[in-house]
């Protein structure tokens, strides 16, 4: 199967997939993403109403210290190292952008605690640019359905993602990979009898690739 047939039959089971995390502005998308590392979405949107509630922008979030940011993030894992991420991110948009968060790949590269990944999705939720973001899902259902090698870093995943799916659906092709990871084609026990791929899934070559690193 092609890249595009592949997302075609997980837009056929998840019609609907979209950014789970709860933002208003880019800012807070920004925030949403790098508090995301290593923490479920889920876990993130339980604390971040009360966070941008008190730091609705880079602003009011650039006058704060990381004491003040700890007991809003104490749940999600990482907290200390993210509460400073997003202070100094907050400080570098007001004193570089003038609290404007950049569409630009290499700006947003340049502020604490973004990455390739983050960077991506800004890109794509926030301001519509084709970008195709890698997170654990997209590169454990990539691997399995035979998209990339089990060897294949995240750079090399997304780049071969970008070439086998059309750029126009980058954006959505980039939700529907994640839905079907977290939904079905899970790390642990994959909903396998539900699932279209099987005749293409690659799943056990994976795992014993990862079981002689």
């Amino acid at each position: 199967m092609t890249g595009n047939e592949i997302v075609d039959e997980m837009e056929k089971i998840f019609p609907n997939a979209k950014c789970e995390l709860i933002h208003e502005t880019p800012f807070q998308l920004l925030v949403a993403v790098v508090l995301s590392a290593q923490t479920t979405d889920a876990s993130v949107n339980q604390v971040t109403p009360a966070l941008f509630a008190a730091y609705p922008t880079s602003k009011e979030m650039a006058q704060a210290e990381v004491k003040d940011i700890i007991p809003y993030i104490k749940r999600i894992g990482l907290y200390r190292n993210k509460a400073h991420s997003i202070l100094n991110l907050s400080r570098e948009l007001e004193a570089r952008y003038d609290g404007i968060v950049p569409s630009r790949y290499k700006d947003l590269m340049s502020l604490p605690g973004v990455g390739r990944k983050t960077a991506n999705v800004v890109r794509s939720v926030a301001f519509g640019i084709p970008s195709f973001a890698v997170d654990t899902h997209v590169d454990r259902v990539s691997k399995r359905l035979g998209l990339a090698k089990p060897y294949d870093t995240v750079e090399k995943v997304e780049e071969k993602l970008k070439r086998k799916i059309d750029r126009d659906r980058w954006n959505q092709a980039h939700h529907d990979f994640i839905f079907f990871g977290r939904y079905l084609c899970t790390s642990r026990n994959p909903k396998c009898s539900q699932c279209p791929f099987t005749k293409i899934c690659k799943k056990d070559k994976l795992d014993a690739y990862k079981q002689k690193q």
